[in-house]
This record gives C-alpha cells, structure tokens and sequence, in this order.
C-alpha cells in the first residue's frame, strides 16, 4: 500500500492535500489498483453469460387482442382485430402484430397462464408471490435472488440493474432485496442510482482534483528514480480513466449504438402513460446493451395497459410501438448469438375481460393470462396452453404464474428450490416447492 501525503490545501471536493491518498482507496469496493485495472480488462472482453431481460407491462394488457384472438366468439367479445399468420404454420395472432408475427419462430406464446390475483401490482411477475404475501414476508425481487446466489460476472459490473422509473401507482415500481440485505438491491436508472454508476456518486470535477493533486507531489518526484515515476504516473492514469469512465453508462448512451439498429427498435417515448411506465422503446435497446457488459438480469417497465375505457383506440396507439419495439429486441437477441444465454420475458399481472364493457374498455381478469417467451436456449416457435372459446379460462395445460419465474431461474443455472441464507442466516427458498420449470421450454 503506497500512501501520500503533502501540504494543507483543500479542494472544492473537501479533499485536502494533506489528506492521506492510498492506492488501495482508489478501488471499486476495495478493489486495489492492480486488482482495479485487471477487472476493468476483464470486463472489456466478451465473455458469455446467463442473464434475464424482463419486461413488465404495466395494467395488464389484453390477451384477447394480442395472442389469443377469438374470431368466432360474438363480437362483444372478439373486438375489433383479426388474427393473421405468423411464420409458424399454424399460430395466429393480432393483426396488430405484423411484426412480430414474422419472427414468431423466435419466441413462445404461453396462453393459460393461472394463479394470479387481480391486482395492479408487479410483486407477482417480480417475486413471485401476491403482494400481501410479498410485502408481509419482505420477499424479494428475483433479481436480488441471481445477485446473491451468482454474483457479479466481473467487480466493476452489478449484477442486477432495474430501468423501471418511478411510476405514479406505487405498487407498479419494483420490489428491492427484501430478506436478502441492502448489499443485493438492483441498481435503479431512475434518480440517484445512475449516477453512482458513475463511482458512488463523484464527480469528474472531483477526480479531475485528485488528479491535479497527484500531479503536485514534487518532492516525491524528486526522490523516487525516473523510471518508477513514470511507471507510477502511468498507474494513476490508467486508473483514473477506469474510475472516471463507466462502462456501464457507455451501454445506456444509445448514441454508441448503430443507427441502423436504433431505427429498428424505434424510440417510443420517456413519458408516463397514465399512472403507470412510459412505452419507450430506447430502454428495450439499453437492456440489450446492459446484458453484453456483463449486467445478469435487467428489469423494463413498458407501456400502461389498463384499458377500463377505450381499449381499442389505446391499443391502436400503442401496439405499433409495442410490436416494433418487442420484435426488435427478441431478433436483436439471436441476431448477436445471445439466444442461448439471454432469456427475454414480456409479461403483465392479469388479462382482461372476454367482454367489452360500455366504455368500450375490457376489465381486469385475474383467471387467466399470456407472456412471451425468447431465447435462454429455450423450445420456441410454439404456443403454449389455450383457453375455452371465449379467452376466459384455461382450456387445457394451465401454467402457474410461479413457473416462469423458475424458468427463468432454470434458464439462468440456479435450482429455484436452492436452499440459501437471508441477511439474518435463516434458510429461505427463492421459490416455494410447487414451483416447476416449464417443460415443454427447457424439455
């Protein structure tokens, strides 16, 4: 350990010259500085990786008009969409959905979802229990359970990075890590947690201070041999351009990313709908770039789906951009070879009622829901369970809301039945026993 010192003056960071400055305090989470240096190269190289990107529509969307369509069924319950083709022979979904419809080869549809409660709440599709049960037992969120269980893939990356914003209808926004412990909380893009992706909250400014201060240490200069400065000068600068520098907030600078793959995934907007999350198609694009730096599980709050009143001209609104954006992201997917390693999840709380009310809206329905499905090294191409003749209950092959969360784990290489310690050294469980991975994906 190599400490410095020198004369007192002090700097607009409240360091002062006198302070003692230590090549080991110069660390990421008490990293030293060759330790420092080695991660960061490390992290630079691609290496594969399991991770998750989950994508949760706010309000519930509406399985009728999306992947279940009901074109027999009296028109009070049809709607206003026609199904069309997919390039899976066989499998029809909204018209709505062109796009989608020309890759369906590259994900699965689960149509009998079951077990969940009609709230509007996240805690069911990010814990996997009831918001009750979720908040009563400080159950955490998922992501928690991969940081704690697999850790980072490398020092200077956080494993579980959640861009959900803070959404008006607080029981929307994401759950932290609960009984795990602070230590395993995502890291939120939303307010102060971007800019610790930038070193625990210094700034440039600050570092460029230190930096000017190390210049200034003449005397040591002048006792240490040419050759030793010159390697330590080189140090320094090497490390404060690792901890000045993030390549975490490199991958949510969209301006690095080819244009061309930027117009595919369309941009959506950052503005709130409703009381619940933007329909922004930048940040499906940003929770593909997290994953190729070594991020493990990336949470996106997409869109706001609670169509009460006006189901039909929301959808017209929002599925152009849903498609384009849902689409985009699970091709991106198997276009750069991540489609054994990255699982995608697009799903939601509940589906919506078989009947169209009198504002033209559809209702919650808690008996039965839809999520898509893509790589993670899963079966795709297929649909998954069918409901009865008007999309109101699971006809055959129900699938418990909990299974996909151990899919999820199954596909990311972690036993969800895993015994493992929360922060006060009890056994806990990520998911109860009933939990199963589902076997016509992961065979």
């Amino acid at each position: 350990m190599l400490t410095l010192t020198g004369q007192q003056q002090r700097y607009c960071d409240g360091l002062s010259r006198r302070s003692f400055l230590s090549i080991g305090s110069l660390a990421l989470g008490g990293l030293t500085l060759p330790n420092l240096l080695r991660a960061e190269q490390a992290a630079g190289k691609k290496s594969s990786h399991k991770a998750t990107i989950l994508v949760y529509l706010s309000g519930g969307i509406s399985h009728q008009d999306t992947v279940d369509l009901k074109p027999d069924a009296p028109a009070e319950i049809r709607g206003e969409y026609s199904p069309i083709e997919t390039n899976v022979t066989g499998v029809f979904i909204s018209e709505k959905l062109p796009l989608l419809a020309k890759c369906m080869d590259k994900y699965s549809i689960l149509r009998s979802i079951v077990g969940q409660r009609d709230e509007h709440t996240s805690f069911q599709n990010l814990t996997g229990r009831q918001m009750n049960d979720a908040v009563r037992e400080q159950i955490p969120n998922f992501g928690s359970f991969v940081a704690q269980i697999q850790g980072p893939t490398n020092p200077v990356t956080p494993p579980f990075i959640d861009l959900f914003p803070t959404m008006q209808h607080r029981p929307y926004n994401s759950q932290n890590a609960g009984f795990l412990g602070p230590k395993y909380n995502q890291i939120k893009a939303d307010g102060e947690d971007l800019a610790s992706m930038k070193l625990r909250f210094v700034s440039n400014d600050q570092f460029s201070n230190r930096r000017e201060l190390l210049k200034q240490f003449d005397q040591l200069r002048q006792t240490a041999e040419a050759n030793q400065v010159s390697a330590m000068d080189e140090a320094y600068g090497r490390a404060f351009d690792v901890l000045t520098s993030s390549r975490l907030v490199d991958a949510l600078d969209l301006s690095k990313e080819d244009q061309a793959v930027r117009d595919r995934y369309g941009k959506g907007s950052p503005k709130h709908q409703g009381d619940g999350a933007p329909l922004w198609n930048e940040q499906l694009l940003q929770a593909r770039r997290l994953v190729e730096v070594g991020v493990r599980v990336v949470t996106v709050a997409y869109g706001f789906w609670d169509t009460h009143g006006g189901n039909f001209k929301h959808l017209n609104q929002n599925l152009p951009t849903f498609d384009q954006g849902i689409s985009a992201l699970i091709e991106d997917i198997y276009a750069r070879g991540l489609g054994d390693d990255v699982s995608v999840v697009v799903w939601d709380e509940f589906g919506r009622t078989p009947k169209i009310n009198q504002n033209a809206g559809r209702d919650h329905w808690a008996p039965v829901n839809k999520a898509w499905l893509a790589g993670g090294g899963m079966k795709v191409g297929q649909v998954i369970g069918s409901t009865d003749k008007t999309a109101a209950y699971a006809a055959d092959r129900p699938i418990h809301y909990q299974d996909i969360l151990a899919t999820i784990y199954h596909n990311m290489g972690i036993d969800p039945h895993v015994m493992i310690r929360d922060m006060n050294e009890r056994p806990v469980l990520p998911l109860p026993d009933s939990a199963r991975p589902i076997r016509e994906l992961v065979g």
